[in-house]
């Protein structure tokens, strides 16, 4: 509890280490393919989460409840939209799409997340995260046609490209809505979070048990189930949550374009998936738009 005291005072490094281990669940969908099902590894994980929290902070969550209860509608929402909706269509999506696919198309967030708050909040981006989001804009149509941005004139985009670019706005709506959350302690509200995410991903087992029929998971299924549980849907998403309780959804949301750099990185690395040239065009582009909103305003005050 005492380092993440101290972890909890540098914001920016919270939001750097949720991108790297929200780069790392790209390599575990990937890797999860075939050894869980997609709807199965949402439920699981969800329930692995809910399992651990629920002892140490389900009495504060009870003592919060008269403020939950206000909000309860926005709440759930957030909680289907942000962990089980998204999770269910980035998984299904590991099945039509590589981890750098993946991950360069996560780049579509801070896009989403800039109109998110504009349309929420009035938050008026300024011309550089205009110009940052242009660029995003431009990676995430020449991943998901392929190399071929032309074909998005005859919205052929493949099932795993659609599937992530639908989960990235769900994260995006979560996103803007966290900063009007109720005001409570980011572990019990967290734990509220993982409740509703559990409960309504019981009718995705449903689904998929009547549709495809149920099967148990692999010893590698269990393990990544794990690994993902542990770290990106519960350490990465309290370090996210208290980014944005400090510096706002806009700002945090920047962090999020560290997530594709990272995940082609890890991809290529661990998985040796290949690595196409309309890639390497999708990823400068994704990091000149980052050295766009950091660099930029030293770069006008040295100038002035």
């Amino acid at each position: 509890m005492r380092v993440l005291e101290r972890l909890y005072r540098w914001p920016r490094l919270l939001l750097i280490l949720s991108a790297i281990l929200w780069a790392g669940n790209v390599i575990a969908g990937r890797l999860a393919v075939d050894q869980i099902s997609p709807l199965t590894l949402v439920f699981v994980r969800w329930v692995m989460v809910l399992g651990v929290l629920w002892p140490l902070y389900g009495a504060e969550v009870r003592m919060h409840w008269p403020r939950v209860r206000e909000r309860m509608f926005s709440i759930v929402l957030m909680g289907i939209c942000g962990f089980t909706g998204f999770n269910a269509l980035f998984y299904y999506a590991a099945h039509y799409a590589t981890a750098v696919e993946l991950g360069i198309l996560q780049g579509a967030l801070p896009m989403f997340v800039l109109i998110g708050a504009f349309a929420a909040h009035r938050t008026r981006p300024s011309n550089r995260q205009l110009l940052g989001v242009f660029i995003t804009a431009v990676a995430v149509v020449l991943v998901a046609t392929g190399g071929k941005p032309l074909a998005i004139l005859d919205l052929q985009f493949n099932r795993g490209a659609l599937a992530m670019i639908v989960a990235s706005m769900f994260y995006a709506f979560y996103t803007v809505a966290l900063r009007d959350r109720p005001e409570m302690p980011s572990l019990p509200f967290f734990t509220l979070l993982a409740v509703i995410a559990a409960a309504t991903s019981v009718p995705l087992i449903l689904l998929e048990a009547i549709t495809t029929g149920l099967w148990m998971p692999t010893l590698q299924g269990w393990l990544v189930t794990a690994f993902i549980a542990i770290l990106p849907s519960f350490v990465a998403q309290l370090f996210y949550i208290r980014g944005i309780d400090v510096l706002g959804p806009a700002r945090a949301g920047i962090y999020l374009n560290l997530v594709p750099v990272l995940a082609a990185l890890f991809a290529v690395g661990l998985l040796h998936e290949p690595f196409e040239s309309f890639h390497a065009v999708a990823l400068a582009l994704v990091i000149a738009g980052i050295w766009l909103a950091e660099r930029l305003p030293s770069l006008r005050r040295q100038a002035g």
